[in-house]
């Protein structure tokens, strides 16, 4: 049986509440190490690492070695808790997203150093549908499709960059194209469950702050609690 594998980040997520008992652990990769908290049924990666008192910034992200630790543990299905800025007004703070696509115009890490391997990146339909009908079965309502624009961090976006983006998507963040991209090199099914936590820059008067951010994802934080026990009751055995 695969564990399932959650990667969290600013959405974390309350480790008592699942019913698991989780161990702490090192995996050293051939990109490098990542920790991870784990049983026989369920990892969690803490993509800006595992130590609260030194935090990983995005643009410091591994996620070549947070996806091949997650595969050397037998993971096969990857669910991305990510926390993103609206590029909508008709996509208020304290929304929930299941993406469909991305947008990643910076540079991203690959595993194809040495030569040319021209894979077509892509979000798991499988995976998506199981975060959906999770979420469908603990009464939660989510928006079924959305794109998602990856920035390098750790800065915010001028309003002239936020512009651009949203003639073309409808969220913003720092992580989740990255993990997509390596997911795929690196052959795990992976998709995503995004809070919208801000407004992106421009889109309303407020500017960004990350009171704001913190304070949205610390209410969806408990939504999508609800949502990831759900998805654990209904394909852990799987």
């Amino acid at each position: 049986m695969a564990p399932l594998s959650i990667i969290t980040g600013t959405i974390s997520l309350r480790v008592s509440s699942l019913g698991l008992k989780l161990s702490k652990k090192t995996l050293h990769t051939p990109y490098g190490d990542a920790t991870i908290l784990y049983s026989d049924r369920l990892i969690l990666l803490p993509r800006h690492g595992a130590d609260t008192r030194n935090v990983i910034p995005p643009h410091r992200i591994n996620h070549l070695a947070n996806l091949y630790a997650l595969k050397i543990m037998g993971a096969r299905d990857v669910v991305g808790l990510n926390s993103t800025g609206s590029l909508r007004k008709d996509l208020p703070p304290g929304t929930l997203i299941v993406p469909d696509d991305f947008i990643s115009l910076a540079f991203v890490p690959t595993i194809f150093e040495n030569h040319a391997h021209h894979i077509l990146p892509a979000l798991s339909s499988k995976v998506r549908d199981k975060i959906l009908r999770a979420a469908a079965a603990c009464g939660q309502s989510v928006r079924h499709r959305g794109i998602y624009w990856q920035t390098e961090g750790p800065r915010l976006e001028t309003r002239a960059e936020i512009r651009l983006m949203s003639q073309f998507a409808d969220l913003v963040g720092m992580t989740m194209a990255g993990e997509a991209i390596a997911a795929c090199e690196i052959g795990l099914r992976y998709a995503s469950l995004c809070s919208v936590d801000n407004f992106a820059n421009g889109i309303t008067k407020e500017a960004p702050a990350m009171k704001t951010i913190q304070k949205y994802a610390n209410r969806n934080a408990r939504i999508i609690q609800q949502i990831v026990v759900q998805y654990i009751e209904m394909y852990g055995k799987n």
